[in-house]
């Protein structure tokens, strides 16, 4: 099978998923909540086709349940303005979220930003957040009955074709609880996450939430590996407001409209050939227009604007409070052992995007072609 056509079924799919999704949250009558379901139903189609692992159906209703849960029970508890909820909030979820193991920091950043959801609502309730679990729940299942619908033999086959011509990735040892608990890094992020709405409102910004969205999504201990995802961040929301702006006030809310917009969105990444920015642009899409609906003419700019500070918030931090660079560290590594280990192959990408921004990355690759690579490590042009 072509290219052309696995975009095009990836397209449809994610598509569908999105409209049947909305379908069916409104008829449920889920109100706001819907906008969820949409955005767990487009990011849980994978491109490949390939099966999610089978932990991750009972891992993520919990991390939403326990996310929703801590906003919705705290938020009634603290009497004050939004910001000191936030930090009081986001700091309870960052705390709980570095308790799990390392083998699971791929979710970590789930569960605080679930749990500020209710603190979005004026009139947080058991039951609205019960409606947003649901709405997860619905596209999580749409989802995934229309990938298995979908799939087909040659999916297998190309798959394996593809692990095998891709490295194994590198992971570093485990860290202990009090390991975890003692990183200086993390105790960056958690203080920078509690003040980041307070600094939102300080600078002006009309939608200050994304600038402690910015900071836990994409805040990272050092500067190259923020900048990658600063980088994934800003290209996906660009890419994702389009189509909503394309759709806005046009055709309405419907789930043919969501289709176009949800659908368009994959095309138009797929088109230009940026992959990897795919589910931050779906994301964007989804929360733009089925979180908001008719959208106002101000809502895209300043929404576009205020994420962008939140990256520069990301980057100032990372810069100003015990910076740490990707490829100082790569090169003192590399240097000091000679050869490609598993925690050179796990700096390897945040030097590289450090390399770039620097002008040096010609030079990064020549001083990595002096290292001897062991055979199962990623060659140095990778």
């Amino acid at each position: 099978m072509g290219s052309g056509f696995q975009s095009l079924r990836l397209v449809a799919t994610v598509g569908l998923a999105c409209g049947i999704t909305w379908a069916i949250c409104s008829t449920l009558g889920l109100g706001e909540a819907t906008a969820y379901g949409v955005v767990i139903a487009a990011v849980f189609v994978r491109p490949r086709f390939d099966r999610w692992p089978p932990p991750v159906f009972a891992l993520l209703p919990l991390l939403v349940i326990v996310g929703l849960s801590l906003g919705t029970l705290v938020k009634p508890l603290l009497e004050g303005p939004e910001v000191w909820q936030f930090a009081i909030v986001s700091g309870l979820a960052i705390l709980l979220a570095q308790a799990l193991p390392d083998k699971l920091a791929i979710v970590r950043n789930l569960i605080p930003t679930v749990s500020v959801l209710p603190l979005l609502d004026s009139n947080a309730t058991w039951l609205g957040a019960w409606h947003q679990f649901v709405a997860v729940m619905v596209g999580l299942v749409v989802a995934l009955i229309l990938q298995e619908g979908l799939r087909l033999p040659v999916d297998r086959i190309l798959l394996e074709s593809v692990v095998e011509a891709e490295p194994a990735e590198s992971t570093l040892p485990a860290r202990s609880f009090q390991e975890r608990f003692t990183d200086v890094y993390f105790w960056r992020k958690l203080v920078i996450a509690m003040l980041a709405l307070a600094i939102g409102e300080g600078v002006g910004a009309l939608t200050p939430k994304y600038l402690f969205f910015g900071v836990v999504l994409l805040l990272n201990d050092s500067l190259g590996a923020t900048l990658a995802r600063v980088k994934d961040r800003m290209v996906g929301v660009s890419l994702g407001v389009l189509m909503p702006w394309l759709v806005f006030n046009t055709i309405g809310l419907q789930s043919v409209a969501v289709v176009l917009v949800m659908g368009g969105t994959t095309a138009l990444v797929l088109a230009l050939n940026l992959a990897p920015q795919l589910r931050t642009a779906l994301i964007s899409s989804g929360v733009t227009f089925v979180g908001y609906g008719p959208l106002s003419d101000w809502y895209i700019p300043n929404r576009w604007i205020d994420y962008l500070i939140g990256c520069l918030l990301a980057l100032f931090v990372c810069l100003l409070v015990r910076p740490l660079s990707a490829l100082r560290r790569f090169r003192e590594l590399a240097m000091a052992g000679g050869e490609m280990s598993a925690e050179l192959n796990a700096l390897l990408p945040s030097a590289l995007e450090e390399a770039r921004l620097l002008g040096q990355e010609k030079e990064l690759r020549a001083f990595m072609a002096r290292l001897s690579f062991r055979p199962e490590d990623p060659s140095p042009g990778r």
